[in-house]
């Protein structure tokens, strides 16, 4: 027994697969997703320390909870970065399919 294709159909199911693959690839390594991954883990490691910090800790920093301090700070920035990448998600520009296409007339190499 033969499988019939619909050709074109599955011509266009693939390059929707494809499509597909590459923007979750896309989506999925996006510099704000790590940056603001980092920012927010290393964040609530400091700001953990700051909240525990002793007396001597304190005493070397002038008497400012700095650790409390910049740990809120990181957390914060992090948080602006996961926001912002889910307020404004990443785009994939289309693929072309030729990518000649748009090159215009090619002129002889002897001329």
């Amino acid at each position: 027994m033969s499988e019939e294709t619909n050709g074109p159909d599955d011509e266009l199911l693939a390059q929707t697969a494809e499509a597909e693959k590459v923007s979750a690839a896309a989506r999925l390594f996006d510099v704000r997703r790590v940056i603001g991954g980092l920012f927010v883990v290393y964040g609530l490691i400091v700001t953990l320390l700051g909240i525990f910090d002793s007396p001597s800790e304190i005493d070397k920093a002038q008497g400012v909870r700095i650790n409390l301090w910049m740990g809120l700070a990181m957390l914060a920035l992090g948080a602006f970065f996961l926001l912002w990448l889910r307020w404004r998600p990443t785009q994939v520009p289309a693929a072309k399919a030729d990518p000649d296409a748009d090159a215009g007339p090619r002129k002889p190499v002897g001329d």
